[in-house]
């Protein structure tokens, strides 16, 4: 399999797998009231599922060739922090990562600061009833602006197609579990989230409430919306009110 099919397909089962263990956690421990009928969660479900397949097929195969096209053309000249950093290889492209999370911070705070983006973004925000299929739920718009956005982050931090990989198989799982409706106890949320963006966080942050819903912008980190100083807690223990 050669890097760009795998940068495509990897993620997906990943993402497949992930989705269909918390699918079923979310119906045998929900940390919210299931809302609807059993048909109207299904088509909910499959709204959901069918706009992000499309943005993963059709835009994700097509951007991929480009993508590999970028980072190949920044590693043939060796540019990129990762490759100029001093010390073993493993420590530049983990700090690249780490600063890959970051953009995915500062990118996701646009959406919300910037009235054209936000049109898109606030797609993914509309979801009345947030589940672990939310997380697939965004414009193909947004999915291919941030990727053409991508064709200069990536070779800037000298990342390749198969550090993308990497980043995604990380990121997926932790997106999808912090998107889905299942109980988890407070004590291990808190101690999760000193390092990890949790459901407790991200419930916040799909808050109809505007103050809230322009926060916890992290996607794999917390400590971004720490220095950010846009992370947010609910102190009053009610229950979080979805959507726009």
């Amino acid at each position: 399999m050669g890097g760009d099919e795998a940068s495509t397909i990897v993620p997906l089962v990943v993402m497949v797998a992930g989705l269909a263990l918390l699918l079923g956690l979310e119906q045998a421990i929900p940390a919210a009231p299931v809302k609807g009928s059993r048909s109207e969660r299904w088509r909910h479900g499959a709204w959901n599922l069918g706009l992000g397949i499309f943005n993963a097929v059709v835009l994700g195969v097509l951007a991929a060739p480009l993508l590999s096209w970028a980072t190949v053309w920044a590693e043939t000249r060796g540019l990129g922090l990762a490759r100029v950093l001093p010390g073993p290889e493993a420590v530049g492209i983990g700090v690249a990562l780490v600063a890959f999370d970051g953009w995915m911070y500062l990118w996701h705070r646009a959406n919300h600061a910037w009235p054209l983006l936000w049109r898109f973004h606030r797609l993914h925000h509309g979801d009345q009833a947030m589940d672990a299929t939310t997380t697939v739920r965004f414009h193909p718009a947004e999915i291919a602006v941030s990727t053409l956005l991508r064709l200069a982050v990536l070779p800037i931090l000298g990342l390749t197609i198969e550090h993308l990989l990497l980043y995604e198989v990380i990121l997926f799982p932790v997106i999808l579990f912090h998107h889905s409706n299942v109980r988890f106890p407070e004590k291990a949320d808190r101690v999760m989230r000193a390092l990890l963006v949790t459901p407790a966080m991200h419930r916040v942050h799909h808050s109809k409430r505007r103050i809230e819903t322009d926060s916890n912008y992290g996607s794999v980190l917390s400590i971004w919306d720490r220095l950010g100083r846009s992370f947010r807690r609910r102190r009053d223990g009610s229950a979080v009110e979805f959507g726009l």
